[in-house]
């Protein structure tokens, strides 16, 4: 078995956790690699990286089995836009706060690596957002797992984002932006603008608005078979758009179109995950004082 780790941004407390990792992969006798990253971000805290095999930049996991992402849901999102149509399966070792992407707590870590060396596991496909432009932006990884979102810029008044659906008109949203999210992002960004949860195997995107001006308009589920594309207009001559946690200014002279990814992204689920128990401890349901 070969195994590739990654990680940004680890803070001093975090080193007996990445010790501990370590440990156990070297006990099972699993062959592992740093990302270039990792190391950079372990190196950071002092941590001594000789004799580990680190990656070059833009790595092409040729017979790596595995990516383990260690750090909160934000660099499970990194390590998908890292693997991109590699489609590497990836385990998320939480040590952030929230995880409904990263679901294998530090405790669990010796765990989890026994359930992939017995095969007590299976693999999660989640859809991914293709954007479309006649620009390259994001340096061409013009993918996202969880949403694609346009939001106003360094002004105050909201922006009108002219919407379609597969070349038919859909509305003008006045608004501070628009969200379009996977049923993997509708825990997210589309969640706490008031969009809908959606289990991770439904076939839909999620159209949500931020603070929208009309309050009678609301968020809508459409099939993940639809191309959704934007005329964006406003004060400003700049617009904000976002694939995930990545972000770039554009003008509204650029066309934009979001559509489902022809690949998707692996995650590892082991045998004590449940979707629908992820929720309810996440998001604290039946924590009440009456129960």
């Amino acid at each position: 078995m070969n195994i590739v780790i990654h990680g940004i941004g680890f803070q001093i407390e975090f080193i007996p956790i990445i010790e501990r990792l370590f440990q156990i992969l070297e006990s099972k006798k699993i062959k592992f690699s740093l990302t270039e990253s990792f190391s950079k971000s372990l190196k950071k805290i002092d941590f001594d990286t000789k004799g580990f095999h680190v990656l070059p930049k833009n790595p092409s996991f040729s017979g790596i089995d595995f990516i383990i992402s260690v750090g909160g849901d934000g660099t499970l999102l990194d390590s998908v836009c890292l693997v991109g149509t590699a489609e590497i399966p990836i385990i998320g070792i939480n040590t952030g706060r929230l995880g409904f992407l990263a679901t294998v707590a530090k405790e669990d870590i010796e765990n989890a690596i026994i359930g992939l060396l017995e095969g007590d596991y299976s693999i999660e496909s989640r859809s991914l957002l293709s954007l479309d432009s006649d620009h390259l932006l994001f340096n061409g990884l013009n993918f996202g797992l969880n949403e694609f979102t346009i939001h106003k810029r360094d002004t105050s008044s909201m922006i009108t984002v002219h919407t379609y659906i597969n070349g038919q008109y859909l509305n003008s949203y006045w608004a501070d932006g628009l969200i379009v999210s996977t049923p993997t992002g509708s825990t997210g960004y589309s969640l706490s603008c008031g969009g809908p949860l959606i289990t991770p195997g439904a076939r839909n995107f999620v159209i949500t608005p931020v603070s929208p001006h009309n309050l009678n308009v609301r968020p809508i589920v459409v099939s993940d078979e639809s191309e959704i594309s934007f005329e964006i207009e406003g004060r400003s001559e700049k617009f904000l758009i976002s694939l995930d946690s990545r972000s770039t200014a554009i003008d509204a002279s650029i066309k934009l179109k979001v559509k489902k990814a022809e690949f998707s992204a692996k995650l590892v689920k082991f045998a004590d995950y449940g979707y629908f128990d992820t929720l309810r401890n996440k998001l604290n349901w039946g924590f009440d004082m009456r129960n």
